[in-house]
């Protein structure tokens, strides 16, 4: 069974930083593209960047442009978002998906609060 696990997320100060985790299995993790989305609460799912399969394109939204940076290690079929000058509008829940059908996992919250 395909399945996603995300990590990392937490309680952390404006300007703070944290990094994101998505462990794939169940499929071809190395033949997909992934893509982090988010969900603040009353809002409407964000997205936020996709990587392809090899980590040769990747995308952002505007909305974390040079803030955040996604990457992902093949071997170990997993997925990162690295987040750096975090603010309060980050606040939200974190989501990976197989970008091809948007297979997601559980999430995983962010809070940015001081």
């Amino acid at each position: 069974e395909a399945q996603l696990v995300e990590s990392g997320g937490g309680l952390v100060q404006p300007g703070g930083t944290l990094r994101l985790s998505c462990a794939a299995s169940g499929f071809a993790f190395s033949y997909h593209a992934m893509t982090w989305v988010r969900q603040a609460p009353g809002k409407d799912i964000e997205w936020i960047s996709t990587i392809d399969s090899r980590g040769g394109s990747i995308r952002y939204a505007d909305s974390v442009k040079g803030r955040f940076t996604i990457s992902r290690d093949n071997d170990k079929r997993t997925v990162y978002l690295q987040m750096n000058s975090l603010k309060t509008d980050d606040t939200a829940m974190y989501y990976c998906e197989r970008t091809t059908d948007g297979l997601r996992g559980q999430g995983t919250q962010v809070t940015v609060s001081s």
